[in-house]
């Protein structure tokens, strides 16, 4: 490891300990952080300004600005009143049916639009359901952005990181599924029950139902609702597509969100608000500390290893260590750099006589599953953190300890499980 690695790995360090110890709120810490990153990687020479505004996923920040302007728009129409209620007379009242419908839900969604999209919609669903049944949202919104995570990386078009890897290895939508359908249904529903388990004393008290509820009365602006429903099957239809139209999912987003934007015609002063300018900015910096990291060589040498261990220890050995070691990178740092370093090591391992093929999967189960671990593994598990932080219901802030609480078990039984479907069915993936 070179002087540069070390640094940058020591900066990503500091960052981290700020941002778990909560010493200071986590958008100052990695304001802080890349400020750090960027400075020092300047006087060393491995990192520099243009890099690291380079390093800024301008899809994922814009494409959380147009969800979060769309969900503002929404609220005002009572949409999320109606679905609330629908909810809670659908569950009769029963937190355990509540978690396994909404969780169900969530996944579904989030195989055919990206986790991110369904989360930003669900959460405030998922608050108000928990206002109206007194009870706490902490184990509905964990339960939704881990599962959702799961359920996204069963197919091309749940996570980003699958949409780089099928590009790069010509895979389509439909053996993407063949081939990552059947595990991840199997981690999803051990996941589901490890779930189940650890929130038991939680979801142990059966709740009355409010005879009040009416959701033929829930809707209070219906044609502003209609104008936004319309641009937001546009929307979803052009996030379906996007692949082979070849837009970005953001890009399909701030289609949808002009439309409704011409239809309905807000103050522009209102539109702003809805954005949760801390969230984005917490995003940009840690994809320029991570940047950094990048820049340094870190990760192209995890990769460069990975290739030699292949061909000293067989393919199945190599398959694992790298679904383990991008599971855990993807549990600190952003899967998608980690993701597009691998590309080309991967495909570079070819020319080598190596069969690459499970390499893509266990590529795709390592990146999708790990970023479960850690609240800021995964950007739909900060929408929910943040969700908690705003509900002001009591008891139901999520903290950094207590998602490493439910996160860590679940990553860790949902990544065996995967390890032993991918080993009895090492043939299959080849």
């Amino acid at each position: 490891m070179s002087i540069n690695m070390l640094v940058s790995v020591l900066i990503l360090i500091l960052t981290y300990i700020l941002i778990f110890r909560e010493t200071i709120h986590r958008t100052i810490a990695v304001i802080f952080g890349s400020v750090l990153m960027v400075g020092i990687g300047m006087v060393m020479g491995f990192y520099s300004q243009e890099s690291a505004l380079a390093s800024i996923d301008g899809n994922t920040i814009l494409l959380l600005t147009a969800m979060m302007m769309l969900v503002g728009l929404l609220r005002p129409t009572g949409v999320f009143d109606y679905a609330a209620i629908r909810l809670v007379h659908f569950s009769s009242g029963d937190p355990k049916k509540l978690l396994v419908y909404l969780s169900l839900t969530v996944t579904l969604i989030s195989m055919l639009l990206d986790n991110v999209t369904t989360v930003i919609v669900f959460a405030p669903i998922t608050i108000l359901i928990c206002r109206i049944m007194q009870l706490t949202p902490l184990p509905f919104l964990i339960a939704e952005a881990i599962l959702s995570n799961v359920g996204g990386t069963s197919t091309l078009i749940g996570d980003p990181p699958n949409i780089m890897i099928g590009s790069a290895a010509d895979i389509d939508f439909f053996n993407f599924l063949l081939h990552m359908g059947p595990p991840i249904a199997g981690i999803w529903i051990s996941t589901l029950v490890l779930l189940l388990f650890l929130f038991r004393n939680e979801l142990s008290k059966k709740m009355l139902m409010p005879l009040e509820l009416e959701h033929s009365k829930a809707i209070k602006e219906p044609v502003q609702l209609f104008y936004i429903l319309f641009a937001l099957v546009l929307m979803v239809v052009l996030l379906f597509f996007h692949h082979v139209l070849g837009i970005y999912p953001a890009y399909a987003a701030f289609i949808g969100l002009t439309l409704a934007l011409i239809l309905i015609q807000p103050k522009p002063e209102m539109i702003f608000g809805y954005v949760n300018w801390s969230v984005l900015f917490f995003f940009s910096g840690l994809f320029i500390i991570v940047g950094g990291v990048e820049s340094s060589g870190l990760l192209k040498l995890v990769g460069q290893e990975l290739g030699v261990l292949a061909n000293e220890h067989g393919l199945l050995v190599a398959c694992l260590l790298l679904m383990w070691v991008s599971a855990m990178l993807s549990a600190i740092v952003d899967n998608i750099p980690f993701t597009i370093t691998m590309i080309p090591i991967i495909l570079g391992l070819e020319s080598q006589a190596i069969n690459i093929t499970p390499l893509w999967w266990a590529l795709a189960l390592g990146v999708g599953l790990g970023g479960n671990a850690t609240h800021i593994g995964a950007t739909a598990n900060l929408i929910v953190m943040v969700e908690s932080e705003q509900s002001g219901i009591d008891k139901a802030k999520i903290t950094p300890k207590i998602w490493l609480r439910y996160g860590i078990p679940t990553t860790i039984i949902s990544l065996c499980l995967a390890s032993l479907l991918f080993s009895s069915f090492f043939e299959y993936f080849q």
